[in-house]
């Protein structure tokens, strides 16, 4: 099937276009974007062109960063093409449903993915998980903004998610695993005083689960959770990539690069089946943490 990239970006770059490139199942038609470019591949300024000029193109995915991402996905899916929605699938919950009913109505697929959902030991895990109790549990997700989303001003801005941007990766996976529903019960935000997005948060969740996202580690990254239940300790490393057991390894791989491969064959099966997969538990989650969250000023922040 044929493929347009919108939004030629840094993520783009580095995992849309190799999982595209690699796959059996895509060809990678066009792209839109006001600067960005794939060598090779035919260009476009912006999405109205691209649509009358490619009727041809089925499949769009959006890799624009969510406060501009609702124009072009309603003209997407307008002009009848199945939607990709990098994560967060929207910069609000309420536009998410209002092109859930246009792709319902136009009878087109929408997959909003989730990309760490995806990594090797999230089946597994999930897996483990089925029929045990939680009763506490830890989330450390600290990265270095400046490394994954250099000079982005944008994230920081309304509509950005700031910290959360990565934070709803862990909150992905964890939406996916555990055995029931979690729910927010309080946090505290940390926002730069020269920013509108916060740069750090702590969270805490249903069933005895906390949190803590920080976008201000250097050196190495921290993507981490443990649980414990009523039968004992797991925890998934790396991501969601590496399992462990009771302190034991479990499995996984100590790689990333398979989850973009695995969302563009999911997209593949969706629309030969005409299905859709939009799962809004972790923006939810995001979203209440903005509504309940205490806010903090903190030191300014400049890339």
């Amino acid at each position: 099937m044929k493929v347009a990239l919108v939004g030629i970006g840094k993520i783009a770059l580095d995992q849309h276009v190799p999982a595209i490139a690699a796959s059996d199942d895509w060809d990678l038609a066009a792209t839109v974007s006001r600067n960005g470019q794939v060598e090779g591949v035919e260009a476009f300024a912006d999405i109205a062109t691209m649509l009358s000029a490619r009727p041809d193109i089925e499949v769009v995915s959006l890799c624009l960063p969510p406060a501009p991402r609702f124009a072009v996905a309603e003209a997407v899916l307008h002009a009848g093409r199945h939607l990709m929605l990098e994560k967060p699938p929207g910069a609000t919950l309420a536009e998410v449903h209002a092109l859930q009913a246009l792709a319902a109505a136009r009878g087109v697929t929408l997959y909003a993915t989730w990309h760490s959902r995806m990594a090797h030991a999230v089946a597994a895990a999930r897996r483990h998980l089925a029929g045990r109790r939680i009763t506490g549990g830890r989330i450390t997700w600290r990265e270095d903004v400046r490394k994954w989303h250099p000079g982005q001003d944008w994230i920081f801005e309304p509509g950005g998610m700031g910290v959360f941007d990565p934070g709803i990766n862990a909150l992905s996976i964890l939406t996916e695993i555990l055995p029931m529903p979690v729910r927010l019960i309080a946090a505290d935000l940390d926002v730069p005083s020269n920013r509108q997005g916060p740069i750090a948060a702590r969270l805490t969740l249903s069933h005895g689960i906390e949190a803590d996202f920080d976008f201000r580690q250097e050196g190495p990254q921290t993507w981490d959770m443990e649980f414990v239940t009523d039968r004992g300790h797991i925890a998934l490393r790396m991501g969601g990539n590496l399992l462990e057991i009771d302190g034991a390894p479990a499995g996984g791989e100590d790689t990333i690069m398979d989850e973009y491969p695995a969302l563009y064959a999911r997209m593949a099966d969706l629309v030969r089946n005409m299905a859709s997969d939009v799962d809004l538990a972790p923006m939810v989650l995001v979203a209440d943490a903005f509504t309940l969250g205490r806010r903090e000023t903190v030191a300014p922040f400049e890339f």
